[in-house]
């Protein structure tokens, strides 16, 4: 294991994989924002009565 940080500067490395998981993570957010089903911002009224009807679950 020792060998593979020989050929890779372990900064550089780290840093890379850093910036790429953050990127990802901001991609995934991005595309949940975008669907109305996973709209966490715009709340229970940007998504249509059929729906908010069937993800609520009944007091009884």
């Amino acid at each position: 294991m020792y060998r593979i940080w020989l050929l890779f500067d372990p900064r550089r490395a780290l840093t890379a994989l850093a910036v790429f998981l953050f990127t990802l993570a901001l991609l995934i957010h991005f595309i949940l924002l975008s669907t109305p089903r996973f709209d966490w911002l715009a709340g229970a009224s940007a998504m249509p009565m059929a729906q908010q009807n069937t993800s609520m679950p009944a007091n009884k």
